[in-house]
């Protein structure tokens, strides 16, 4: 007999002698189980068919005079915590660890649990996304239902439509093709979901832009609609508050807003220089000066393999995009990156400067010299 089965036997010997004699075998027949005070209640059911009968007693019994415990969560904080499963790791070292990482008050109380509902050889290896605020019950649901898991995805800042997509499909964890999610997010798809700004977006356009770059927890099993929802929501929600009426004080509409924050994403690379960069942007547009941004030509002319390729040496005009500020006089037509929250807040917050040009030092900072006239920015050039 190997030697965790013998330690689980021996537990529950001992557990079975010290509880018959203090809440009987009365235990056995309790189906719902009344917490302190009758706030709530703990569904245990008839228990897992594999249980022997003294199993049955014993850990009905115990876990009927600790129902109030089984609810009561390790914690208040509800930050998305990672605990990963090992191959070939027991039950009672899974309980063990996830009292050392506050994610369970309790490990005994877990085990019995997870041996009473018959989930004790049902968890598998994988990782897992928990919080300190589950109760046991959630706990044990989440680590044995192999659909109910989430997985971290990371969305970078910069990204256009297709590196999304991409991410999307060459996740060996999720069943999510790059052609479903292009077909949603592209001109041609469907604008559902109720969110607000979509009214926005003008007809033919895609939701490039609108796509919010963050950490994500996706279950195995969502589809490109769900997960396309739940970016689209993160954009709604992380929009700062008057952020329309901001913009629109500089002249701008939403999308255009969105349009400008996309080129900041492109272009800075310290946060402290997106409100100049952006200020530049908006200089330029208020006095009918091509933007002359090398990011946009990088956009229409990437492809499948690179997504933004050098154009050094290219003779930038030549390229006929509406996206390219060396072929067109204003914006483009449409966002060229999904930018990240900083660059959303630098176009509504935009310093307030006469600058006209910046470009990048040459001292490896990867911090830019800004100037106001044409003379001023071929002073900044490396030497």
């Amino acid at each position: 007999m190997r030697i965790r089965e013998k330690r689980r036997r021996a537990d529950l010997a001992a557990l079975f002698f010290l509880l018959i004699f203090t809440v009987g075998a009365v235990a056995a027949t309790a189906v719902i189980v009344a917490t302190r005070g009758g706030a709530a209640t703990v569904e245990l059911g008839p228990g897992a068919s594999n249980l022997n009968p003294a199993e049955r007693v014993v850990l009905s019994a115990y876990l009927s005079a600790r129902a109030d415990r089984l609810i009561a969560p390790a914690g208040n904080d509800p930050t998305p915590i990672s605990f990963s499963v090992l191959s070939g790791e027991a039950a009672s070292e899974v309980a063990e660890r996830l009292v050392t990482q506050g994610l369970v008050s309790e490990a005994q109380l877990l085990n019995f649990y997870l041996r009473y509902k018959g989930l004790d050889a049902h968890i598998a290896a994988g990782d897992f996304i928990l919080r300190q605020t589950m109760t046991i019950p959630e706990v044990a649901s989440a680590l044995t239902d192999a659909s109910a898991r989430e997985m971290s995805l990371r969305i970078t800042e910069g990204w256009r439509l297709e590196q999304i997509a991409e991410a999307l499909s060459t996740n060996p964890n999720l069943r999510i093709s790059a052609s479903d999610f292009l077909a949603l997010a592209g001109p041609s798809g469907p604008r559902t979901g109720g969110h607000p700004f979509l009214s926005d977006i003008p007809a033919g356009a895609s939701l490039e832009g609108f796509l919010f770059p963050d950490t994500y927890l996706v279950r195995p099993g969502s589809s490109a609609a769900d997960f396309l929802n739940k970016m689209l929501t993160n954009f709604d929600a992380r929009l700062p508050a008057g952020y329309r009426a901001a913009v629109t004080g500089r002249g701008l509409t939403l999308y255009q807003a969105i349009i400008v924050a996309s080129l900041i994403e492109r272009e800075a690379v310290l946060d402290d220089e997106r409100p100049l960069i952006a200020s530049v942007i908006l200089n330029r547009l208020t006095i009918g000066q091509p933007l002359e941004i090398d990011a946009t030509v990088q956009y229409a002319l990437g492809a499948p393999g690179d997504w933004w390729p050098s154009v050094v040496g290219l003779d930038y005009r030549s390229i006929t995009s509406p996206y390219n500020t060396y072929y067109v006089t204003s914006l483009p037509t449409g966002p060229i990156a999904n930018p990240g929250a900083a660059s959303i807040a630098a176009v509504a917050n935009a310093a307030q400067t006469n600058y006209l040009y910046y470009r990048a030092r040459c001292d490896g900072t990867r911090s830019h010299s800004f100037a106001a006239t044409y003379e001023e920015h071929l002073a900044n050039a490396c030497p």
